[in-house]
């Protein structure tokens, strides 16, 4: 019999997250306490958010439904162990638009993980080859997972740096949020040393340690943090360029397929659209990029890109055969 109530609670909240009814003889055999006591346990879990649903009949049953806000979880060892090893992958190979809530909810699992589960963890992981990964530069998930704890908690992040032109520096940074771009993670951030906002690009910070002093958030000088790391790209403080597709399809139609990090398409006459945008990435990923959005496209600009287009084109039709 469990005795301790916020136990017998939790052990309860585990029984019924198991998607089964649960008659309530049942429960009770197994948490050995009377009906009564089931009863008032489950009126508990509801009165702090489960919707615990129950059922007229001899026995009566209970189970868990979808609510209007999702509770707090209760996982076992295997469970909490492959969760994080999927957000750990999700991280950096997510279906487009996860990632960054793949290192929100990573980080925050993590924070909880008994340190036997944190090693499991990590040795799955180790041991493990996904059949398909992303091309971009490699990041190690516990960086992702204490820059984006640091930006959660408000906290000051300090770590090394190396610049484009391999200079190290240390920094101090007020970190504001972690922004994706599909092949690269950057960090945008109040350099406290530098009394201004930058970029940090995650695959060259090392070291993050989140210092435990708060700060109370500034405001920043675009409406978004995806919106000024745009803007920061095309002010020449990363390594980018400027282009611009025309599509044989309809702007909303394109825009529906279309990251937007990598731009939005302007209507133009006859059914068609221009994606005009700023990157930090090769001009090769860029041409494959665009390709497989699925529209007939033309470049305008640059030329080095409508050259790798082309060189692409060339070669996949020479792949095909006749």
């Amino acid at each position: 019999m469990t005795t301790d109530t916020p136990a017998r609670l939790l052990q309860l909240l585990s029984l019924l997250q198991t998607p089964r009814e649960w008659p309530g003889g049942e429960l009770s055999e197994r948490l050995g306490v009377s009906r009564r006591t089931v009863r008032r346990d489950i009126d508990r879990l509801r009165e702090i958010g489960y919707p615990v649903q129950a059922t007229k009949g001899s026995d009566g049953g209970y189970r868990l439904v979808a609510g209007k806000a999702m509770p707090p979880l209760v996982l076992d060892d295997e469970e909490a162990v492959a969760i994080a090893v999927g957000l750990r992958a999700g991280a950096g190979h997510a279906v487009e638009g996860l990632e960054e809530a793949s290192v929100r909810a990573l980080a925050k699992l993590e924070q909880v993980l008994p340190s036997r589960l944190r090693h499991r963890v990590s040795t799955l992981q180790a041991a493990t080859t996904p059949l398909t990964s992303g091309d971009g530069a490699s990041i190690a998930p516990e960086t992702l997972t204490v820059m984006a704890s640091a930006v959660a908690g408000r906290e000051r992040l300090r770590f090394g740096y190396q610049a484009r032109d391999g200079a190290e520096s240390r920094r101090v940074v007020e970190p504001y949020r972690l922004v994706s771009t599909g092949r690269r993670w950057y960090l945008v951030a109040y350099d406290l040393d530098r009394g201004d906002w930058r970029t940090f690009r995650v695959d060259r910070v090392s070291d993050p340690f989140a210092t435990g002093a708060r700060f109370a958030p500034r405001e920043l000088p675009t409406g978004s943090a995806a919106e000024y790391l745009r803007q920061s790209m095309s002010g020449g403080r990363q390594e980018t360029y400027g282009f611009t597709v025309t599509f044989d399809a309809a702007a909303e139609v394109v825009a529906a397929k279309t990251p937007a990090w990598l731009g939005v398409p302007e209507p133009l006459a006859g059914g068609r659209c221009r994606l005009r945008g700023t990157v930090g990435d090769s001009m090769e990923w860029l041409a494959v990029r665009l390709a497989l959005l699925g529209f007939d496209f033309t470049v305008q600009e640059p030329e080095e890109l409508a050259r790798c287009v082309r060189e692409l084109g060339g070669r996949l039709v020479r792949a095909g055969g006749e």
